[in-house]
């Protein structure tokens, strides 16, 4: 390249760019601008990259209580992780755990942590109908706290907390559901509920009242006026 000074760098004027091109697989990038050109990556799949083809596991414990219903619900869980998900599912009685692994047809990566969610859902007590959704919708999750988290209850105290949260007949924790569009489950004294993270937290809000002692009347109307702007955004 020849050599050029700066008298005739400052007389001479701006030349453009030429075209550049990058190759990205079978694709190109071309800039005229003289910008700088941005490679154009084709989309990442499991199956076209040679690291991604080892064969990747989830294990899920179960506990003993929720053995039955696993065995009565297992095809409601086998067909959406097998089917829609490429994936393969066994349950290892030995060590008492649901095994899942990718397969040669796994197309995305992150469908093995979906599954091992959704089973994991279902294990703490959801329904299927309920857990499935963790599968269809990518903003939902599940927290989990317990009521000591909240406030130290012990003996009647801590069966008069419970007991507020559920309501006659589960009237209290239905309420809550509907009104925060989430699902709740309580299992002893652990709290779990699946749902979006801001309505996650109108429904926490609401179960932490109840344990503090709230009634349940105003906790109602509390969920009312949260409920209401929430339809309105």
């Amino acid at each position: 390249m020849p050599k050029v000074s700066k008298k005739e760098q400052k007389e001479s004027p701006l030349v453009a760019a030429a075209p550049m091109a990058i190759e990205s697989g079978e694709e190109f990038v071309l800039h005229n601008n003289g910008a700088t050109a941005v490679p154009k990556f084709p989309p990442h799949t499991a199956a076209k990259d040679g690291e991604q083809k080892k064969v990747e596991f989830r294990r899920v414990s179960v506990p003993q209580h929720r053995m039955t219903p696993l065995k009565n619900n297992w095809l409601a869980l086998y067909k959406p992780v097998t089917e829609n998900l490429k994936l393969d599912m066994r349950m290892n009685l030995k060590s008492r755990k649901v095994e899942i692994k990718t397969t040669d047809k796994t197309v995305d990566a992150g469908n093995l942590q979906q599954a091992a969610d959704f089973i994991h859902a279902f294990i703490l007590g959801f329904e299927v109908n309920d857990a499935i959704a963790l599968l269809r919708l990518d903003d939902l999750y599940i927290e989990s706290f317990e009521v000591k988290d909240v406030k130290t209850l012990r003996g009647e105290h801590l069966a008069r907390g419970i007991g507020r949260m559920a309501g006659k007949s589960g009237k209290t924790k239905f309420t809550i559901e509907n009104s925060s569009r989430t699902r709740i489950v309580i299992a002893d004294t652990k709290i779990h509920i699946l749902g979006s993270f801001q309505n996650i937290r109108v429904a926490r809000d609401a179960i932490c009242n109840l344990i503090m002692g709230s009634p349940a009347g105003k906790v109602y109307n509390r969920l009312r006026t949260v409920s209401a702007r929430l339809h309105a955004s």
